[in-house]
């Protein structure tokens, strides 16, 4: 048996089902530990072994709570007295500020450890608060290994000062065996119906998007449905009314649905009744980007529709080009149009597209295979202890 604590800020936010999934699918050999410093949407969310205060005794979490106002305990307290009861092989801290966060406890615990980057924390971190980068070098310098879910990120995080004998591109998976493959038809006259879905920060380009839906809603009939909203995170704040914005702008305002934030299953309700998944991510101009890929790219993929993209971070790795999709160059919404409006005149490419896109995904971002992937890593690691 190999056990694993794996060191999180919140369990779990409702865009991260990406991490619930790289946990529960782990082989029975591999044990995981879960700590948190707080806890939300446990109903969608539920975890064996999860170390936070909310699942502390109601007096140990009312002392400890005092204790914090004071400053007299921090949640790395939390984590080195985990560490202590459970005795862990290894620590996986999820995001680079976390592994950084964690580099005393895991110390103090004498264990591997491993962190995997995800996107903001790779970019937008260091960029923004010069201090991450020497903090990076600390941790790269104590790290075993760092994760990244693609060659483009793995390279960022190399030009942050991580050797790279120590970076491992190790995919994101999603449940592949939940989500049905079904190739999407176009009926002569039908409109062709678009879906979005991403929280509304510059980086998902959305306004690209739907600039060059408006292009090609002058030529033939369009409905788009966008699925997210402002998220609680001050780069996402404004963006709504440039949403608006831009939706008013390209006249689509009559034939546009907003729903939203959504439980993940909504997802995949609406995937299965659009045409095309829309995904024009760019680098914002304050640095962040994708780092990776957005994880509803692989989703939309599985579900046999098909992406029209750009060539942004890692998105090529996920989407290859002409064949689960269309990619286009970021912030270039006439390159866009035209990709929609080749498949909007060619829906007889599609079902090819979709088993091509099926296929990829079943390949390199199921989550079960990627989760016994995994596995041996965790297994190499605390093997070699």
């Amino acid at each position: 048996m190999t056990v694993v604590l794996h060191s999180f800020s919140t369990w779990l936010p409702l865009t991260q089902t990406w991490n619930y999934n790289q946990i529960r699918y782990l082989p029975h050999d591999i044990v995981s530990h879960v700590v948190a410093d707080t806890t939300t949407h446990l109903d969608r969310f539920p975890i064996a072994r999860l170390h936070s205060l909310e699942t502390l005794p109601a007096a140990r979490r009312l002392l400890e709570k005092a204790l914090r106002r004071l400053r007299l305990r921090s949640p790395r307290d939390l984590l080195r007295a985990t560490a202590l009861a459970v005795r862990p092989d290894l620590h996986h801290s999820h995001f680079g500020s976390r592994g950084w966060i964690d580099l005393d406890a895991v110390r103090a615990s004498g264990a591997r450890h491993v962190v995997t980057f995800y996107g903001a924390d790779v970019t937008w971190l260091p960029r923004n608060a010069p201090e991450w980068r020497e903090r990076y070098r600390e941790l790269f310098a104590s790290v075993d290994l760092v994760m990244c879910e693609g060659p483009h990120m793995g390279s960022e995080v190399q030009s942050l000062g991580c050797p790279a004998a120590k970076v491992r591109v190790h995919h994101l998976g999603v449940a592949v065996d939940e989500i049905p493959c079904r190739p999407r038809r176009l009926s002569p006259g039908e409109p062709l119906r678009v879906f979005m879905a991403a929280s509304f920060v510059e980086k998902k380009g959305l306004a690209y998007g739907i600039e060059a839906l408006g292009m090609l809603a002058r030529e033939r009939a369009v409905e788009l449905t966008i699925l997210g909203d402002e998220a609680d995170d001050p780069r996402s704040r404004g963006q709504r009314a440039k949403i608006d914005a831009a939706i008013e702008r390209a006249d689509l305002a009559s034939t546009t649905r907003r729903l939203g934030f959504q439980p993940h299953a909504t997802f995949f309700e609406e995937a299965y009744r659009h045409h095309v998944f829309l995904a024009p991510s760019v680098t914002a101009s304050d640095g962040d980007t994708e780092g990776g890929a957005p994880v509803a790219i692989i989703e939309a993929l599985a579900t046999g529709m098909p992406v029209v993209s750009t060539t942004h971070c890692d998105i090529p790795e996920v989407v290859v080009d002409g064949e689960g999709g269309l990619l286009a160059p970021e912030r270039d919404a006439v390159a866009l149009a035209a990709r929609l409006r080749r498949l909007a005149a060619r829906p007889e490419i599609w079902e090819g597209m979709a088993r091509a896109g099926r296929e990829r995904v079943e390949r390199e971002f199921d989550a079960r295979l990627q989760a016994e992937r995994a596995a041996g890593i965790y297994r190499e690691l605390a093997s070699a202890s």
